[in-house]
């Protein structure tokens, strides 16, 4: 069984601004706004890096999941981890064995969907999806979240893809290992806190930013980290010599 980063979900109070920094900084585009996701009093915009997607979603009513979690993190910032896993079953039935809650799920036909509980994780909500169909576990194949066209707005001049999450902790070697239990992965060596996924991997490191727990930052490939530097210099969003913040997240150009 394999296991690859597929997604990363971000939430922010107002979803135009957002975009923008992404647009002019990562030089990424909007490819797919789900129609769904206003069942949940939220609106969203997926951008392509590489063959992975880059979700941000903002609360358009009172009360919504997304919003309390805007005041639980304190502002903008990191909200899911989104997996791809090449058969959904034995997934299900480890996470039912260790008991951990579902928060949402669903089943298209074409794409399973299973959101877990951050407070039975520990650090984010981590999610673990199967896309099935035709080229369903290409790399580069279809993903049904992200629409039917978002091959074509994909923008590979400064980033090109999601090397790895960060998720900050309380608790950060249980959080690793509870996520190891969970997705049947060793952890790395990296002082055993880093999940390795076939794509990517995921780091647990502790909180130091003055936010609680949860996604706190993202490594992307980068084609152009000049570019990337000077852009996000010109909107104060440049933090160090090869990171900027953006959307409430640390973002490492490797």
């Amino acid at each position: 069984m394999w296991l690859r980063l597929r997604q990363i979900a971000l939430v922010a109070e107002k979803l135009a601004p957002v975009e923008r920094e992404f647009a002019d900084v990562l030089g990424i585009e909007v490819g797919y706004r789900d129609p769904g996701v206003g069942h949940f009093g939220l609106e969203n915009a997926l951008m392509p890096i590489g063959n992975q997607l880059l979700e941000v979603v903002a609360p358009i009513q009172e009360n919504t999941a997304g919003g309390r979690y805007l005041t639980r993190r304190g502002g903008d910032g990191g909200y899911m981890v989104i997996t791809q896993c090449d058969d959904h079953a034995p997934r299900r039935a480890r996470v039912e064995a260790l008991g951990v809650r579902i928060v949402n799920q669903f089943d298209s036909g074409e794409f399973r969907n299973m959101q877990l509980h951050p407070k039975d994780t520990g650090g984010s909500f981590f999610e673990i999806d199967e896309q099935r169909g035709e080229r369903a576990h290409d790399a580069d194949g279809p993903w049904e979240p992200a629409g039917p066209n978002w091959h074509a707005h994909r923008r590979l001049e400064r980033v090109t893809g999601i090397a790895a999450a960060e998720v900050q902790c309380d608790d950060p070697d249980a959080v690793a290992a509870r996520w190891s239990e969970i997705a049947q992965i060793d952890l790395g060596s990296a002082a055993r806190r880093t999940l390795p996924l076939d794509n990517a991997e995921v780091r647990f490191v502790p909180c130091t930013d003055g936010r609680p727990e949860g996604l706190g930052g993202i490594d992307v490939a980068c084609a152009d980290p000049q570019a990337v530097l000077q852009a996000a210099e010109a909107q104060g969003a440049r933090t160090g010599d090869r990171q900027v913040h953006l959307c409430g997240m640390r973002i490492n150009l490797v």
